[in-house]
């Protein structure tokens, strides 16, 4: 006894809404399958075998090929020092799943450090289930952004020639990446794409994450490529993830203002303390419970477009779908009626056993409309599926328990999930905000901590003292102490980080100091 619905009815993926699915995020394989995108112009080109041969790449292989590059000469001591190869290989240049476990360890892909980095992977074990298809249209709504980063990644490399350039001046790590792909097909270009004619949902957020990599770029004469390329993943996956949760947020808002311009508001709680125990936790947490608590409307908003899109045959390949989509659930009730009405009535009689109708009216039973119906049947047969592993998804590119990331959780269910400021991300955040535009060109100058405080909230959305907000402006004396608590935590991580030291007692004298000076 089952309820049967065809597999397009229950697709919740939506490129128009967010191109990722509810899965566990890789961000280095994210980053592997930017790379293809922006080497392919948003297109993904499939891996293909020399004859007798397989795809199948694994640490031997790979020395196998740098002791070939030895016999032709670009090397010398390959084979003498097979050990030390095999730990450069391990630790600077494959990415590995299953790392430690000899029986399941393999190679997923290179480290994602130039842009050709993505031509040795094995597919299955470097998948991102599209995340990279997001971070791509992102960057699509600054296309001179986008080809900045592109010529920054494929930096030494002449991809017309398959050669080295002549002068570069490349670390290590990203010579040996070179040597290695040289050689390498990029594989079969089988199929256009549509990424190229899809718009993000949320332009200015896109544009925001286009700024920050623009910023970041802005050093990359003197920053070492291996730390900006980290820093770039970093930005890469907060951005990602913001977006996200910017998305679930507002499309049941979308759906109910009947547009697709709605206010951006979204602020969060940061606990910077690094304790479990601390007294600004109570509000992280709550803020946390708030932005996974808001799935449920999200799915439901996806389900109700997806489903307009499928039964009216609306373009999904096309931006401008969605606001129609939009506005048919608004102000088409009756044509949605008359549609739906005949495709539920279809769709409860091809349920040939009794027991199987008799469950179905059971689940929809409070539901008055057909087009309610479907949606309530699709929220209890595929909804269950989205909300186990949509939490997931926002866990792993939020990069939870990481200080790359903004979220943390305990062990503990006294421990649950509250917002953070991881130390790697605040040094990235840092960088980009020391950064000021004067007379056309960036230049780095020192930041209050005020200034610095203010200027997360207001572009990020991420509160570290909270007193000045509305919601907290008459506070009791235990909120008070909560903020304050944090401010201070929050110096004392600059402190840790090398960007801030105690230079006066006065609020107003306490700056944080560029890392990098550009003049």
């Amino acid at each position: 006894m089952a309820i049967k619905i065809n597999k397009s009815e229950g697709v919740f993926r939506n490129e128009l809404i967010l191109t990722s699915d509810a899965k566990v995020i890789n961000i280095d394989n994210t980053l592997v399958n930017l790379f293809m995108l922006l080497k392919h112009n948003g297109i993904r080109p499939k891996q293909r075998a020399a004859k007798n041969q397989s795809l199948e790449v694994d640490i031997d292989k790979i020395i196998h090929y740098f002791n070939a590059l030895e016999d032709q000469g670009y090397f010398k001591g390959i084979s003498e020092n097979r050990q030390a190869v095999e730990i450069w290989i391990r630790q600077n240049l494959a990415n590995l799943v299953n790392r430690g476990n000899l029986e399941k360890e393999k190679i997923s892909s290179l480290k994602p450090i130039h842009l050709e980095s993505y031509r040795i992977r094995n597919a299955k074990n470097t998948r991102d289930y599209f995340s990279a298809d997001q971070v791509y249209l992102m960057l699509g709504q600054k296309p001179a952004i986008k080809e900045e980063l592109k010529k920054y990644l494929v930096q030494g490399w002449d991809p017309q020639t398959n050669e080295f350039l002549q002068g570069n001046n490349l670390d290590v790590d990203s010579l040996g990446i070179l040597h290695l792909i040289k050689n390498i097909s990029v594989g079969i270009i089988s199929s256009n794409t549509s990424l190229n004619q899809i718009k993000p949902l949320l332009p200015k957020q896109a544009e925001l994450f286009c700024e920050d990599i623009h910023r970041l770029l802005v050093y990359k004469e003197i920053i070492p490529r291996s730390v900006l390329i980290e820093y770039i993943k970093t930005i890469t996956s907060f951005h990602l993830a913001l977006y996200s949760f910017k998305v679930i947020n507002y499309l049941p808002k979308m759906v109910d203002q009947n547009s697709i311009e709605v206010e951006d508001d979204w602020k969060v709680v940061v606990d910077v303390t690094d304790n479990f125990e601390s007294k600004i936790s109570q509000f992280a947490i709550k803020d946390a419970e708030i932005n996974y608590n808001a799935l449920y409307n999200y799915i439901k908003a996806g389900f109700q477009i997806n489903a307009i899109l499928e039964n009216f045959g609306i373009d999904k390949g096309d931006s401008s779908s969605l606001i129609k989509a939009i506005n048919k659930i608004n102000i088409g009730q009756n044509e949605i009626e008359l549609s739906f009405n005949m495709f539920w009535n279809r769709f409860r009689l091809s349920h040939d056993d009794i027991e199987d109708r008799e469950l179905l009216d059971e689940m929809v039973k409070y539901e008055t409309t057909s087009f309610e119906k479907y949606i309530e049947l699709l929220m209890k047969v595929k909804g269950p599926y989205q909300l186990k592993y949509y939490p997931q998804f926002l866990d792993s590119i939020s990069q939870k328990n990481n200080d790359r990331g903004f979220l943390a959780q305990g062990r503990s269910k006294k421990h649950p999930r509250r917002f953070v400021l991881g130390t790697r991300l605040l040094e990235a955040l840092v960088q980009i905000q020391v950064l000021h535009l004067e007379e056309g060109k960036f230049i780095t100058k020192n930041v209050s901590i005020e200034d610095l405080m203010e200027n997360l909230k207001n572009r990020y959305g991420l509160v570290i003292n909270g007193l000045n907000e509305e919601e907290y402006r008459n506070a009791d004396v235990n909120t008070n102490l909560a903020f304050k608590e944090n401010v201070e935590a929050f110096k004392s991580k600059l402190r840790q980080i090398g960007f801030y030291n105690d230079m006066s007692d006065a609020y107003i004298l306490q700056k944080v100091r560029p890392r990098y000076e550009l003049k």
